[in-house]
């Protein structure tokens, strides 16, 4: 295995479609806080924290779920050779020191929620993984937190709360398609995932009813927040439709409906900057 080949490897370790999709996360929330312009430095520094973090967890995530991924996705560094193990693991141990030394220059709000998932994120696969919606539930507060730890690196955690709260629900949804969709491998390894628990078609209705209470709840914005504007609701209403459509997909075809929802997803996110955006008072 050369040498180029093995740099591939590691980089594909991270995911970087995930790394560069959760590094927007926090960005999001120092701007719906409104500190971008005020403290560039600190959301750059939460941003890059945010990007070491999860491209650690995902390489730390490959090392533990090897022998899965041999039947669920053989084609991942470790099963296909081009990383061994042990260099998986010391790969993830840097980023995570990488994020640690930049967590620490933050505000002590943001250092406390780094500190929370790193230790999450290094105890997902070997202790949340396999009990059912634990795991789900884990890494739906993951996600939904980065948008906390970029409002808490500028100062003001109270304007990203909401959007916290619904992006823990739509997460929590895709992960419980995504173990739908992984069932074969999950069962191989006697993992006790909640489709495997209670049964695949009772699994995506949990899913679809998640999504329906985060669907209902999306208009809280800007019912709430007086600085999201009409803006918000317009683009929100169609990543709606999208999610809802992915969920009820994802009965027919998992890997499409999470795929869609993911979509979905990132649409809404957008929705919070659009809204924020269109309510803040022009200068002529």
């Amino acid at each position: 295995m050369t040498a180029g080949e093995t740099g591939r490897g590691l980089l594909e370790l991270t995911r970087p479609v995930n790394v560069i999709a959760a590094s927007v996360l926090p960005f999001i929330g120092a701007f719906v806080a409104g500190g971008v312009v005020d403290r560039p430095l600190q959301v750059a520094t939460a941003v890059a924290a945010t990007a070491l973090a999860v491209g650690a967890g995902n390489a730390i995530n490959d090392y533990f779920d090897r022998e899965i991924d041999r039947i669920n996705q053989p084609d991942r560094p470790i099963p296909r050779g081009a990383v061994s193990p042990r260099g998986a693991l010391a790969f993830s141990l840097v980023c995570f020191a990488g994020a640690v030394a930049l967590a620490v220059t933050l505000p002590p709000a943001a250092l406390a929620i780094a500190g929370i998932n790193l230790v999450a994120l290094v105890a997902y696969t070997e202790v949340f993984k396999g009990l059912p919606g634990l795991g789900n539930a884990l890494v739906a507060y993951l996600v939904g937190s980065t948008f906390l730890f970029g409002a808490a690196a500028v100062g003001d955690m109270a304007p990203a709360v909401i959007l916290f709260l619904l992006s823990a629900i739509t997460t929590l949804t895709r992960e419980i398609i995504k173990d739908v969709e992984d069932v074969e491998g999950d069962r191989e390894e006697d993992l006790n995932t909640l489709p495997i628990a209670i049964g695949e078609r009772r699994a995506l209705y949990v899913a679809a009813g998640l999504l329906a209470i985060g669907a209902a709840a999306s208009p809280l914005p800007y019912v709430l927040l007086e600085d999201f504007g009409i803006a918000y609701l317009v683009v929100v209403v169609p990543a709606v439709a999208i999610m809802c459509y992915a969920a009820y997909e994802s009965f027919s075809d998992p890997t499409a409906g999470q795929g869609h929802l993911k979509y979905g997803m990132f649409l809404a996110a957008l929705a919070f900057i659009v809204g924020r955006v269109a309510a803040m008072p022009t200068a002529l």
